[in-house]
């Protein structure tokens, strides 16, 4: 059984122009997760590989639907762009991002917590459901489809341990990377 993130998920990459959010979000549609949309302000109109590009999340909202955010936006603007993504009516968001100050990310959560929202991170390598949808940057195809759940700290660890689950058989429902 998925969880945080399945065939369902339509995600909007906030910070997709940039050289790690255009790599991973065109990772993750390569993976088979339905990227419907990007977020850079000052580059609306543009696209990624096919990818359209919003100046704000609330337009990607509008005209794409998106349910989950990927936020890979510099730690001092990721704030911010999660409470964007929020406030845009998104559901889960998923923040890379690292480095972001641990006050920043208090407010954040006290935000969003009343809400209902499913926040995942900051410095969260992926949330991964084998097979049906990826959202990050670990790499997806050493996990194979299965029964056990992953959460984890560690990025590195994660690989590892998913790694050493699929050689012996055993796969995975969904890896979590919550972030270090």
């Amino acid at each position: 059984m998925a969880i945080i993130v399945d065939r369902d998920t339509r995600l909007v990459v906030q910070g997709i122009t940039g050289r790690e959010g255009s790599f991973h979000a065109t990772r993750n549609l390569r993976y088979g997760t339905n990227v419907v949309a990007g977020v850079t302000p000052g580059k609306g109109g543009e696209s990624v590989e096919g990818i359209p590009v919003f100046d704000t999340v609330a337009d990607a909202v509008a005209e794409r639907e998106p349910n989950t955010a990927m936020v890979f936006v510099p730690a001092r603007f990721a704030a911010d762009a999660m409470y964007e993504a929020v406030d845009a009516g998104i559901e889960t968001v998923i923040c890379i991002t690292e480095g972001i100050p641990a006050h920043d990310m208090l407010r954040v959560y006290n935000y969003v917590r009343p809400l209902g929202v499913t926040l995942i991170g900051p410095n969260s390598p992926s949330v991964l459901s084998p097979g049906k949808a990826h959202v990050g940057t670990i790499p997806a195809e050493i996990f194979s489809e299965g029964p056990i759940g992953l959460v984890s700290r560690s990025g590195t660890l994660t690989y590892q341990i998913g790694h050493e689950l699929t050689q012996q058989g055993v796969g995975q429902s969904t890896i979590v990377g919550i972030g270090g």
